[in-house]
């Protein structure tokens, strides 16, 4: 099984690099890392071209981050929710992203994609700020080619202990795939139980936005504290009357802007 996965590799592996890279930056479950030390290792036995390697992953990575700017640029903070509802964390995938890039700006590109969820979400997030073009561009081939030179040098490095590895992996057989998937089903399936009892919290208080409307326009004595962060809430456009925005970290010291004598709705994200 392994010399024929090798054989395959050499027969199309370029294309299997370009496209698994693709794939895992816009946001498909396919994992890019074992290809980019697979490629890495081959490389590292003289069987492929590392430098078309690395480029070809640069690449593949760049284009799928340029469609996500450009779309968080052009529809906002919709794109945000579609890919956080494929995230283990959706509640706070967008929090969490807005808070790293509004302590390291551009910067956070470098590094996000060794972050799961941040490495898709981090793109649209810059186009929706208004990040400039060639600003992120730039930021972002740095960090593309830190991370796919990072995992297929590795693999170029140790490619002789890779391929060890791969032979005795090979006689496990089925019992390498129980023993990879089980932790990984578990894990998944404490995530999803950690969520079902969150969102049946959170149902008890919940209100729609229809529902809000209608009490604002029948002069309901209350009061809407949005609790956006400041990049989402300068990028868009939908604004609440009258609302107070604070962050939730300001809880501490402007919980007193807060009237106690009247019904309380957070906005969020």
């Amino acid at each position: 099984m392994v010399d024929e996965t090798i054989q395959f590799l050499l027969r199309h592996g370029y294309l299997v690099l370009f496209v698994f890279v693709f794939a895992e930056q816009i946001g498909l479950p396919l994992p890019a890392i074992p290809v980019l030390l697979a490629m890495g290792a081959l490389a590292g036995t003289g069987q492929l071209s590392y430098p078309l390697a690395l480029l070809l992953a640069v690449a593949a990575s760049l284009l799928s981050d340029l469609i996500w700017f450009q779309l968080g640029r052009h529809r906002g903070h919709s794109v945000l929710n579609q890919l956080c509802r494929i995230s283990l964390e959706p509640d706070s995938c967008v929090r969490r992203t807005e808070n790293v890039i509004a302590l390291h700006g551009a910067r956070t590109l470098l590094f996000a994609k060794f972050i799961p969820g941040l490495n898709t979400v981090a793109p649209p997030l810059a186009g929706m700020i208004g990040m400039r073009l060639s600003r992120f561009a730039v930021w972002d081939t740095a960090g593309a080619l830190l991370w796919a030179g990072g995992f297929s040098g590795a693999g170029y490095l140790f490619s002789d202990q890779l391929e060890l590895v791969a032979v005795r992996a090979s006689g496990l057989g089925a019992g390498l795939l129980v023993l990879l998937g089980a932790p990984l089903a578990a894990y998944l399936a404490w995530k999803y139980v950690q969520r079902q009892r969150f969102l049946r919290r959170l149902q008890i208080a919940r209100i729609s936005p229809e529902e809000l409307k209608r009490k604002l326009e029948a002069g309901e004595d209350i009061v809407v504290v949005d609790l956006r962060h400041s990049l989402e809430f300068g990028a868009e456009s939908v604004k609440v009357p009258g609302a107070i925005h604070l962050r939730p970290d300001e809880l501490d010291h402007r919980h007193q802007e807060i009237p106690r004598n009247r019904e309380v709705v957070l906005y969020c994200s």
